[in-house]
């Protein structure tokens, strides 16, 4: 994988994340989402994702083989669900700073990785557990946060 263009896509995501997190006040972190997410929860939700990410990456960097327990499930709706309880006991500024520094945690790693490293983690078919993008899932969430406080303010 010599295509290292997820590198600027991750930190540009990355940025977008530094931006809520230091300029949301404790409120907007407590507003809600949808019926089951606060932001600082969906915070929580992108830490947990990246530190899973990151903890993939760093198995692949010790030289060990991914199993079929380090595949993410083809829905993983209930590891979500089983989370958000625990990801909302977290005090909210205190979740929001974790999501900012498990996703410099995990780019940094991520634009560490050695070409061939990379080749050997993904595979042409793709059946690696874990994607060096980690922009996709931030901005999918980063976006859903962006039109609750739009409709907010």
């Amino acid at each position: 994988m010599s295509d290292r263009s997820y590198i600027q896509k991750n930190d540009g995501e990355r940025e977008r994340l530094r931006v809520l997190v230091t300029g949301l006040s404790d409120d907007e972190l407590r507003r809600k989402v949808n019926e089951h997410w606060t932001v600082a929860g969906i915070f929580g939700h992108l830490a947990f994702w990246d530190a899973r990410a990151y903890e993939l990456m760093r198995k692949a960097e010790r030289g060990e083989a991914f199993t079929d327990s380090d595949q993410e499930p083809p829905d993983p709706t209930w590891l979500n669900d089983s989370t958000r309880g625990l990801i909302h006991a977290i005090p909210p500024r205190a979740v929001a700073e974790l999501a900012l520094q498990q996703a410099e945690d995990t780019d940094g790693l991520a634009a560490s990785l050695s070409d061939e490293l990379l080749a050997r983690m993904w595979p042409t078919d793709e059946r690696s557990p874990v994607s060096v993008v980690r922009a996709g899932h931030r901005a999918e969430h980063l976006d859903e946060i962006a039109r609750v406080l739009r409709g907010r303010k």
